[in-house]
């Protein structure tokens, strides 16, 4: 009973490049299909009519419902029924930037702290904004030189109008205003085994680690005396008009919901965005989520960018203030977005049962590195973990992995 109370009501994912859906809902709230009623009247909009209420679907501009194409999937399931849908799709969405990828030439950005909002840095409009090469550049560069590495012990670091984009941090130069935004501490940490590593052996390395002084949230760390690094899941960057930099946004958002689900629905969208840009530059889809130190957290498996996803949680139905707040219409008609995400699979690599799998992904060169810090990717395996719980049951697995939808 527990189970079913976490599962949302009614899910919705709709596929643009195929133009087809999946629609599925709660055994207790329709015990026949036949009951089920779906309408496209107006243009961009999805009316699923049950005896109980009707669900309203805000599908974004240019999709819309093909007219007597929904299909009830044969057999019923002991969860809910779930029905087959085509689409009329105009013009796929586009995906919503990143942080990394909003950062321009000759804009003026502010950077807050995401966990208070306070400013850590000075605004900020740089001449050159440039992509880091990727983390494993320095260990290719024998098989391109027939001459000692020139870059050996060599960092790639900003000058004081650059700004330099790693795969999911960037590098700046400190500005005059860092003493009085940001602390420092000294911290060790332990760095993962490599092949090489002799068995059993433990190293430690030393990192200036840098956090908000308002709220003593962590931000990134030092690289050198000059270059601070900053990860995109710590900080927030936001246009500056007129030396004026709008936070209210980002205080309301505080207000209206709890801490803990505005951090992560900002944890998601930046990292649903920023896998997307990353498979797409550069034909990557498979990920190891990462401690700074090297420690592999999540294996993340990138399958589906063109999805919209709506879904009706129990809470939408019974009024809570903290959903109701976001658009959704209590009584008998609610009505959600149809938002654009990404599914993916994962698995956690502290999970026993699956090491050999963990292994063979540790080995594999085609599996991209993605460093955060500890916190947020014990965050993101506990928002992943949600995610899925909130899936129906026969969505939430596929093999040995894990499936969650990461909305943008």
């Amino acid at each position: 009973m527990e189970e079913l109370e976490q599962q949302d009501i009614v899910f919705l994912e709709l596929r643009q490049k195929l133009q087809s859906g999946l629609l599925f809902i709660r055994s207790d709230i329709v015990q026949n299909g036949a009951d089920v009623k779906l309408e496209s009247r107006e243009e961009s909009t999805l009316n699923i009519r049950t005896p109980e209420r009707t669900y309203q679907v805000n599908l974004t501009p240019g999709v819309s419902l093909v007219e007597a194409s929904c299909q009830k999937s044969p057999g019923v399931t002991e969860h809910g029924s779930h029905f087959r849908l085509r689409l009329n799709v105009e013009q796929p969405l586009d995906t919503p930037s990143s942080v990394i990828g909003r950062l321009k030439v000759k804009e003026t950005n502010c950077f807050l702290c995401q966990s208070c909002g306070s400013r850590v840095l000075q605004d900020r409009v740089f001449r050159r904004v440039l992509p880091l090469p990727n983390g494993n550049w320095n260990t290719l560069v024998d098989d391109w030189c027939c001459h000692p590495d020139p870059f050996a012990n060599r960092k790639l670091l900003p000058r004081d109008d650059d700004c330099l984009l790693g795969d999911t941090y960037i590098l700046l130069a400190r500005d005059s205003g860092c003493e009085q935004t940001l602390t420092q501490e000294v911290t060790s940490y332990q760095i993962a085994a490599g092949s090489s590593q002799i068995s059993g052996e433990k190293r430690f390395s030393k990192s200036v680690m840098v956090s908000c002084r308002n709220c003593s949230a962590l931000l990134g760390e030092e690289v050198t005396s000059e270059v601070l690094k900053f990860y995109m899941t710590e900080i927030l960057v936001k246009p500056s008009e007129d030396g004026q930099c709008d936070i209210t946004q980002h205080s309301s958002l505080s207000k209206s919901i709890s801490t803990r689900l505005a951090r992560w629905g900002f944890l998601e969208q930046t990292l649903a965005s920023r896998l997307v840009e990353l498979s797409s530059a550069q034909s990557i889809f498979r990920f190891s989520i990462q401690t700074p130190g090297g420690k592999a957290m999540i294996l993340l498996w990138l399958l589906n960018t063109d999805t919209l996803v709506a879904s009706f949680p129990d809470a939408a139905v019974r009024g809570d203030s903290f959903i109701s707040a976001g658009g959704v219409r209590s009584g008998e008609h609610q009505s959600f977005q149809a938002v654009p995400a990404v599914k993916v699979l994962y698995l956690s690599c502290s999970d026993s049962e699956h090491k050999d799998i963990v292994d063979v992904w540790e080995k594999e060169i085609s599996v991209h590195p993605l460093p955060l810090p500890q916190r947020s990717c014990e965050e993101l395996l506990n928002l992943l973990s949600s995610n899925t719980s909130r899936l129906p049951a026969f969505l939430r697995s596929m093999n040995s992995y894990q499936v969650a939808y990461m909305r943008m």
